[in-house]
């Protein structure tokens, strides 16, 4: 790497309001689910995530059970700050989660304050840190009250965990419900971690209405729809890809039905001098409820792709009822 971090790394980058907050958070974030575990090259996810600091993207998103295996994307940054990112440690935002299976027993999964609390301090153990900027409840659960889940999120803020509570895919009346608690308790959310894409818009229907009322921001994932809305499988699924094997979850959901959709989006991407991939993100980013799209990379080449779209986030009506139709086929 040549001078780093880069100096202009804050010209180009476009950073958005989160919510109600003080918070701005740069409308590309990284996400380390995948391509950052222990079972994955080290330097090139050093090189991935400093690449991504150059380029602005100062948020970092995690959870407890990121690889893999388990915690291993947490200690893959940790090494990674402790040998290039630490002395930059104020300008970034890392976030983790806690929800799904961590470990063994009764103690290890959804949103007791046990849980949630002790994989907290193995977190912060792994990274290295003494607090994340955002603590999130990844999903919620159906047994534990909510009022058990959100005041375990308040505690750690309150106890210097964390600097802001976050939730993920919870339905809009959950949020409502989980927004009112956090206000009574005086820790407000910060924000939501939704699913949405061209192809899952289930958002739309309540839970960005609850966001913007609720001032709470949005960062959405699975924006590219695990690929399917990139260049990847417009001739159909390569033999060689991981989704070509019989068990593989895309190989039900690319269909010609899916595929034609696709390479339409394609061809209008084209048109407005962009990948699909960078359609797709602008698409997401379209809407003012959505502070910031979050992607995964496995490549630094990848990252500069992604923050290209800044260069053309505008959508006309006209266009916007293209894809419409393209979507409704």
């Amino acid at each position: 790497m040549s001078t780093f971090p880069s100096p202009e790394r804050y010209d180009t980058m476009t950073y958005n309001r989160c919510g109600h907050s003080g918070i701005q958070l740069p409308i590309i974030s990284l996400g380390l689910w995948h391509n950052f575990g222990g079972v994955d090259r080290y330097e090139t996810a050093r090189e991935t995530l400093c690449t991504a600091f150059d380029q602005g993207i100062t948020h970092l998103d995690l959870a407890n059970n990121y690889g893999p295996p388990y915690g291993s994307a947490e200690e893959t940054l940790g090494r990674i700050l402790a040998s290039d990112l630490l002395p930059y440690r104020n300008e970034l935002i890392i976030s983790t989660k806690a929800g799904y299976d961590m470990w063994p027993g009764p103690y290890g999964n959804f949103g007791s304050r046990k849980y949630l609390i002790s994989s907290l301090d193995d977190s912060l153990d792994r990274m290295g840190l003494d607090y994340v900027d955002i603590f999130y409840h990844h999903r919620p659960d159906p047994d534990t009250p909510l009022e058990e889940t959100m005041g375990a999120l308040d505690f750690a803020v309150r106890s210097g965990r964390a600097l802001y509570a976050g939730v993920s895919n919870y339905p809009a009346e959950l949020m409502e419900k989980a927004s009112k608690i956090l206000n009574d308790l005086g820790t407000p959310c910060l924000i939501h971690q939704p699913r949405y894409n061209m192809m899952d818009r289930r958002v739309e229907d309540g839970l960005l209405d609850v966001l913007t009322q609720e001032g709470i921001g949005c960062i959405a994932f699975s924006v590219l729809s695990s690929g399917i809305l990139t260049d990847k499988y417009l001739n159909g699924i390569p033999d060689d890809s991981r989704a070509a094997r019989p068990d593989h979850p895309l190989k039900k959901r690319l269909n010609d039905k899916v595929l034609n959709k696709v390479r339409a989006l394609n061809e209008h991407a084209q048109q407005r001098g962009q990948t699909l991939a960078q359609m797709a993100i602008a698409w997401v980013l379209r809407l003012d409820a959505v502070t910031t799209a979050l992607i995964g990379a496995s490549r630094p080449e990848q990252i500069n792709d992604c923050v290209a779209v800044g260069n053309n986030l505008e959508f006309s009506d006209e266009e916007l009822d293209i894809i419409e139709k393209i979507l409704g086929e």
